[in-house]
C-alpha cells in the first residue's frame, strides 16, 4: 500500500446551512467507468462482509462472482496486522481472479471502530472524540467513541486514510457509514448540546463535499444514506454519492406506520433507482430493526409463521419492485463470516440462478399492493400483510 499522503482541502468552501441544497448543488458527475458490471440474466447481487482471518481459495473464488464487494471493518485485521492491509489483501486475492469486480473500503465517518492501522495517529490529536457533559467519550451504545468532525484535524486525518487506502490499485472506492447517526437531528444531542451536534452536522457537509476530490474521479463513493425516517428519505443527500446501501428498511420511526415507512422506503429507492444510482439493497433475517438509534422495545419479531422461504420471496420482491440499472440485492444474516455462524454465506439460493430479465416497466402500486413483471417473473408484494408471490417463467 502507498505511504500516506497529505490531503489536499478545499480552500474557502461555505457549509450550507440548508443540506439538501448543499449536496445537490455538489452532485457527483456521472462516470459510467467506475460504475459496476451489471446484468438483467439473473438476480443481481451485491456481497457485504467481514473477516478477520484470511478468506480461503474457496472464499475468494466466490466473493469474485460478485460486481460489487464491499469489505467491512476488521477485514484481515488478525491476519494482516490492521483492516486497511486486510482490505487490500482481500481486495488483491479477488481482483486476481475477477479483475471487474468492485471493491470498496469501509469507514464509518462518526463511529470509531477499532482494528486500523491509521488509529495511532487519531489517538495524537487533542480532542478527536466527542464527549458528553460528564467527560465521557463512550457515546455510541454506551461502548464507543464518536468522532468529533467539527475538528479540522480529525476532518484530515479521515479524508487522509480514505485517500490512502482507495489511492490501491487493488480497491476502486469507499464505502461511507454512519451517516444516519451524523445527520439525525436528536442523536447524541442531549448528551454533547446543541451547539456541538450542529458543528459536526455542518462539518460532514464540508467532508462529504472534500471526499470526492480527496479520492478522485475514478473511485466509486456509496452510502448508507437512504432512510425513510428523513423528510425526503434522505434523497437530497445523494447528490455527494454514486449510490445508497440499504438497510433499516422494515423499521418504522416516528408516528408512521410500519407499511407506510416502507412504501415511502420503496418510493426513495425506486427515485433514486431511476436517476442512474447504485442501489445495494441489503435486507437482514429475523428483526424488522437493524440500527441501534432507536427505542430497542420496537424491534418486534417477524410472523413467527412465515417460514424462510416466504421471508425470501417477501424480501426478493421488494428488491425487485424498486431495481433498476445499477440495483444489487443481499439477504443477509450478519456480515461476520468467521467461524461458519451465517447459514447464507457461500450459499448460492435457487432463486439466484434463474433466469429473471429486464423489467417490462415500472412496478404498479395499488394501496399496500405492487406488481412488476419482468422477462421471466412476474412479482407480487403485499407490504401491509407481509406476502409475496414470484412466479418464474420458463426461458
Amino acid at each position: 500500500m502507498k505511504p500516506i499522503c497529505a490531503v489536499v482541502l478545499l480552500a474557502g468552501l461555505l457549509v450550507s446551512p440548508e443540506p439538501l441544497q448543499a449536496a445537490n448543488s455538489f452532485a457527483r458527475s456521472p462516470n459510467p467507468e467506475r460504475m459496476p458490471s451489471f446484468s438483467w440474466d439473473t438476480v443481481p447481487r451485491y456481497m457485504h462482509v467481514r473477516k478477520v482471518t484470511a478468506f480461503t481459495p474457496a472464499e475468494v473464488e466466490y466473493l469474485a462472482s460478485f460486481p460489487l464487494v464491499t469489505f467491512e471493518k476488521t477485514t484481515g485485521s488478525k491476519e494482516f496486522g490492521s483492516t486497511e492491509a486486510g482490505t487490500e489483501q482481500a481486495a488483491k486475492a479477488v481482483k486476481r481472479i475477477n479483475p471487474s469486480t468492485k471493491i470498496l473500503y469501509y469507514r464509518n465517518i462518526l463511529v470509531h471502530y477499532p482494528s486500523y492501522h491509521e488509529d495511532r495517529k487519531l489517538e495524537k490529536i487533542k480532542g478527536a472524540f466527542l464527549v458528553d457533559r460528564n467527560g465521557n467519550a463512550k457515546l455510541v451504545r454506551q461502548q464507543v467513541r464518536a468522532y468529533d468532525l467539527s475538528n479540522d484535524e480529525v476532518q484530515a486525518w479521515w479524508l487522509g486514510n480514505a485517500k490512502w487506502v482507495c489511492s490501491s490499485k487493488y480497491i476502486d472506492g469507499l464505502f461511507v457509514d454512519g451517516n444516519i447517526k451524523v445527520l439525525e437531528p436528536g442523536y447524541l444531542r442531549d448528551q454533547i448540546g446543541a451547539d456541538k451536534k450542529d458543528a459536526v452536522i455542518q462539518a460532514y457537509h464540508k467532508m462529504m463535499k472534500q471526499l470526492p476530490q480527496a479520492l478522485g474521479s475514478d473511485e466509486l463513493i456509496l452510502a448508507n444514506i437512504i432512510r425513510a425516517r428523513f423528510d425526503d428519505a434522505g434523497l437530497g443527500y445523494l447528490g455527494y454519492f454514486d449510490g445508497s446501501y440499504i438497510e433499516g428498511f422494515e423499521h418504522e420511526v416516528g408516528r408512521m406506520s410500519r407499511a407506510d415507512y416502507v412504501a415511502k422506503g420503496i418510493e426513495a429507492v425506486q427515485t433514486a433507482a431511476r436517476s442512474g444510482k447504485i442501489i445495494a439493497f441489503t435486507i437482514g433475517t429475523g428483526k424488522y430493526a437493524d440500527t441501534d438509534m432507536d427505542d430497542k422495545s420496537r424491534k418486534t419479531d417477524r410472523k413467527t409463521d412465515s417460514t424462510f422461504q416466504q421471508q425470501l420471496t417477501y424480501k426478493l420482491a421488494l428488491f425487485l419492485v424498486c431495481a433498476e440499472k445499477y440495483s444489487y440485492f443481499m439477504l443477509s444474516d450478519g456480515y461476520g463470516v468467521d467461524g461458519g455462524n451465517s447459514r447464507l454465506w457461500m450459499n448460492p439460493l435457487p432463486e439466484y440462478s434463474r433466469p429473471l430479465g429486464p423489467p417490462k416497466g415500472p412496478a404498479q402500486k395499488r394501496g399496500y399492493v405492487y406488481e412488476r413483471s419482468f422477462q421471466y417473473a412476474d412479482v407480487t408484494l403485499d407490504i401491509e400483510n407481509e406476502t409475496a408471490s414470484i412466479v418464474w417463467k420458463q426461458q
